[in-house]
């Protein structure tokens, strides 16, 4: 059985391709490669989306939410040396379900778990469970091929 391992923000960029403002993982504190993650994101009251989404009544999008759950599922493949250093690219999402408001201020959690694998084609399922404060917020299933 592999050892789970913690990552800071340098090392989550040293692994996965992406970058501010569409980085929305901050760190890892658990990592089993190639099974599962849980990591976290800030939602900073500062970002650029609260002026519009919605003015006085600022909610995280959902979008948002999809794409970290994605970046988490990126994690737990990328880290497998079949898939270090490809492109992750978001084939599907399925079964979403929004819970909870996520605000300002909150911090996600955000749990993904491999699902289903097809390494012939390589692509995988990941099931993604996010929470703020240990209440549930969101959960789907993302799809991601390796190229």
């Amino acid at each position: 059985m592999t050892q789970a391992v913690q990552l800071n923000h340098e090392q989550v960029m040293a692994i996965i391709p992406h970058r501010d403002p569409m980085l929305l993982i901050d760190e890892v504190s658990e990592l089993v490669p190639g099974e599962r993650v849980v990591a976290s994101f800030y939602v900073d009251p500062a970002r650029e989306i609260f002026k519009g989404h919605f003015p006085g009544d600022p909610v995280l999008p959902g979008v948002y939410t999809v794409e970290a759950s994605a970046q988490a599922t990126d994690l737990v493949l990328m880290t497998k040396p079949d898939y270090a250093g490809k492109i992750p690219l978001f084939l599907g999402i399925n079964n979403v379900k929004f819970r909870k408001k996520i605000l300002p201020g909150d911090t996600l959690e955000i749990h993904a778990e491999i699902l289903t694998q097809r390494p012939e084609k390589a692509i995988a399922t990941c099931k993604c469970t996010v929470y703020t404060a240990g209440d549930l917020a969101a959960e789907s299933e993302v799809t991601i091929a390796m190229r």
